[in-house]
Parts: structure tokens; C-alpha cells; sequence
């Protein structure tokens, strides 16, 4: 059975694990906006997460004016994979910190070596 905590509780844990960033990584995100999603896409139904947007690493010299990055979480999955709040509280800071490490050009492989995949 899923763990069930309001979407504003939810919000919460992101918020907080977006605020443990440390302050040289957070300095550098910039035009990225965090969104919650309750459901992951049909084509890919696992997802706990993704980073939509270029990458620091792949950006062109004149990027600018683009619409901002994007990471989603996705409420649903993350809750059902949780037994109590406390896991749920990590998961999501792992989450958040995983699609962070894209926006900086981090791959899966480099980040499982990390411990975040």
C-alpha cells in the first residue's frame, strides 16, 4: 500500500530537499523550475523523475531566451515506493538531486557510481 501524504506535504519535501543543495550547486541553477507531477508519462510509467531542458555542458554560447528547464517529479511513484515518510523524505532528495546532476551534464552511469541512479 502506497504511503499517502498531501500534495502540499509532498511540496514540503521538495522544497527541502531542493534547499539541502549545497549553496555552489544551487548558485548554478538557474532557469530551472521544479514542478510535481502525479503521474509519470504512459511511455515511460516508472519514472520517479526527469530532467526536460539542455544540459549546462550542451548549451551554446548564446542560449538565452529559451523557455526555462524543467524537472518533474512524479508524486505517485515516489509515494508508492515508500513505506513511511522517512523513506519517502530521501527518495525524494535523492530524486531531486539526480535530475539536478543532469542540468550539470551528469550522466546515469556517472551518477550510479555516485549512488544516485
Amino acid at each position: 500500500m502506497p504511503l499517502e501524504i498531501s500534495p502540499a506535504e509532498f511540496d514540503r519535501l521538495v522544497g527541502q530537499a531542493l534547499d539541502s543543495l549545497p549553496d555552489e550547486i544551487a548558485a548554478r541553477v538557474d532557469n530551472v523550475v521544479v514542478l510535481v507531477e502525479p503521474t509519470a508519462p504512459p511511455e515511460d510509467p516508472d519514472l520517479l523523475g526527469v530532467y526536460d531542458g539542455v544540459a549546462l555542458t550542451e548549451r551554446a554560447a548564446n542560449h538565452a531566451g529559451d523557455l526555462p528547464d524543467r524537472i518533474l517529479l512524479f508524486r505517485d511513484n515516489l509515494l508508492e515506493m515508500c513505506d513511511t515518510p522517512e523513506e519517502l523524505a530521501d527518495e525524494v532528495r535523492i530524486t531531486v538531486v539526480h535530475e539536478v546532476a543532469h542540468h550539470f551534464g551528469i550522466d546515469d552511469a556517472r551518477l550510479d557510481d555516485l549512488g544516485y541512479a
